[in-house]
């Protein structure tokens, strides 16, 4: 048996109203980038698109998604991001763009170009602080980007205790 294999794009939907990104949810996300694929690549990138495409993952709070389709047409769709300007949901256009980060072979990889992005942006925002407190703020966010040891022993102690259960259970 041939495993199927999937890329990931890591894209990020900037607006410039914040507010606006509570109301994206992932079908229509979805349903805007088929038709952004079938206006630049015609029926024959709607029909690639419409094979194991889906939206892995978005958050609404930070504008971050994962899209999920076959390895084999992936140019295709991230040729057709840049066509996208606006987004219909609940009855209102939403003007965005979709910024591809990264894309990876699988979700794991995507997840930890994130957690590096994340913690890069929170860099640049250290000397931008006004006060004290902002700053004690962003340094916190930024240690809790990384795992420590005691955290990567706490996951490793679940997952362990989770194996034992599943022993159980047979």
């Amino acid at each position: 048996m041939v495993r199927v294999k999937s890329r990931y794009l890591l894209c990020e939907v900037n607006v410039s109203d914040r507010r606006h990104l509570l109301l994206l949810d992932d079908r229509t996300l979805a349903a805007t980038v088929k038709a952004a694929v079938a206006r630049t690549h015609g029926d024959y990138g709607a029909a690639l698109c419409s094979i194991r495409f889906n939206v892995k993952y978005l958050n609404a709070h930070t504008g971050t998604v994962f899209l999920r389709f076959p390895k084999h047409c992936y140019r295709l769709l991230w040729s057709a991001l840049p066509f996208i300007t606006c987004v219909e949901t609940r009855g209102q256009k939403i003007p965005c763009f979709l910024n591809c980060l990264h894309v990876g072979g699988t979700i794991r990889t995507c997840q930890k170009f994130l957690i590096q992005y994340n913690k890069q942006q929170l860099h640049r925002m250290l000397p931008k602080c006004k006060n004290k407190e902002e700053e004690q703020e962003v340094r916190k966010a930024i240690l809790n980007c990384s795992l420590t040891r005691g955290n990567k022993e706490e996951f490793e102690d679940e997952s362990e205790s989770d194996d034992e259960e599943d022993e159980e259970e047979e």
